[in-house]
């Protein structure tokens, strides 16, 4: 098992050129699924991981969210980058104090948002933002510096999908201390470009929340470095489950089960990573 400073290198490494992709697991098994298919980091999904519990996406707490992060650390040999939400605090001084928190459990990387959760007033004003992405900065200086760090701008999010405002928060960020930007719900080429063009030479994150019709070669292409799942594959896993549950319940039929995975296969797979792992 590396070490997590082992593990921070690579992931940083990763970053420097070419074009990675980053799934998210939700649970232990699909990361460990997810490795085994030679992923060379993963990433978490705070929207995957609050499906899992019953929960909607942002009410996991902070102490839930950490023991998680510190699951998938354990549980793998790849870095693993936390979706750390908002750092489950609004003011600059909590962000750092949990970011530090973050940092403890393994984590290779983790991003922090600028939505605030308030529906009136969707983001963080600017200066603030800016200070809470900095705190989240010197917590990471302050721990050795080497984990990896991401700014996210939501507004196309939360519904001010405005790329000039996108584009001038990622720049701020960038300057406050940023090791990757990332502005989820850009969809377009265009978009895409200018983002990846404006705060060059850091690295961009692209999430892809569904099929954009972009490969992986087309996005480095455009200049992306790392793609990201979000809490997409948990939604593939439940997309199947409830085709399948509705249609025995309306239609009285099995037609779904034709696709599932082979039981022997998923025990004959969980049995030899449990043997290489010791246990």
């Amino acid at each position: 098992m590396p070490t997590t400073a082992e593990k921070r290198q690579v992931f940083r490494k990763l970053h420097e050129r070419g074009c990675f992709v980053i799934p998210n697991p939700w649970d232990v098994g699909s990361a460990r699924y997810l490795q085994s298919l030679g992923y060379q980091a993963l990433a978490s999904t705070s929207a995957g991981y609050a499906f899992t519990l019953g929960l909607p996406d942002a009410a996991v707490s902070r102490d839930m969210m950490l023991n998680h992060l510190r699951e998938l650390c354990t549980a793998t040999d790849v870095p693993v980058n936390a979706d750390f939400e908002g750092g489950f605090a609004h003011d600059p001084d909590g962000v750092a104090q949990n970011v530090t928190l973050c940092i403890a459990t393994g984590v290779a990387g983790l991003s922090i948002e600028d939505s605030t959760g308030d529906k009136d007033k969707p983001l963080y004003d600017l200066d603030v933002a800016v200070a809470r992405i900095k705190a989240a900065r010197a917590a990471i200086d302050k721990a050795g510096g080497d984990t990896f760090f991401t700014g996210r701008a939501e507004c196309f999010l939360v519904g001010r999908p405005d790329l000039d405002e996108t584009i001038r928060r990622l720049k701020a960020y960038a300057e406050a201390g940023a090791d990757c930007l990332y502005a989820p719900g850009i969809r377009s080429r265009e978009h895409i470009e200018a983002v990846v063009k404006a705060v060059a030479p850091k690295p961009v994150n692209l999430l892809m929340p569904g099929n954009l019709g972009f490969t992986v070669a087309e996005c480095e292409a455009m200049g992306v470095r790392r793609i990201s799942t979000g809490g997409t594959l948990a939604r593939v896993g439940w997309g199947a489950v409830m085709k399948s549950a509705r249609q025995i319940m309306t239609e009285g039929r099995f037609d779904t089960f034709a696709d599932v995975a082979p039981h022997a296969d998923l025990n004959t797979f969980l049995r030899d990573d449990m043997k290489k792992r010791g246990n």
